[in-house]
């Protein structure tokens, strides 16, 4: 699957996504090794801290059918904000776990895009390694 094709289905998902509160729609799209996909949206929630990023909904998707860090090729997230929408904070710290920290991210507002690795997203990163 190429990166243009990913991001598609990213958008294709901001569809669904459930932002009754932002208006603000999030897509996402984590590409496995085998070739499998699995989408994600941003869900709202009244209480804003139970918000789920759609990026998070994605790679949940991904483990919870038992896919690994090591299965996971390319993430794509994106929007349809007037400039590209990189991951918040608690995204940047739980994709560092959960990807590579080489794995290419795409993000997209339709309009530009950029490629970036967690190296890159987030450097001195807190990890694993520092709990073990």
């Amino acid at each position: 699957m190429t990166k243009n094709e990913l991001v598609a289905l990213a958008f294709e998902a901001l569809e669904d996504s459930y932002c009754v509160y932002s208006n603000f729609p999030v897509g996402a799209c984590v590409l496995c090794k085998d070739g499998k996909t699995f989408k994600g949206v941003n869900i709202e929630n009244a209480s804003y801290g139970l918000t789920n990023c759609a990026e998070r909904s994605a790679v949940f998707a991904a483990y919870s059918n038992g896919y690994r860090r090591e299965d996971i090729e390319a993430l794509a997230i994106v929007s349809n904000g007037k400039r590209i929408s990189a991951p918040c904070g608690a995204c940047r710290q739980v994709l560092n776990e959960l990807l590579g920290k080489d794995t290419p991210i795409y993000l997209s507002n339709g309009k530009e895009e950029v490629t970036k690795t967690m190296r890159e997203l987030l450097p001195m990163s807190f990890d694993e390694e520092d709990v073990l």
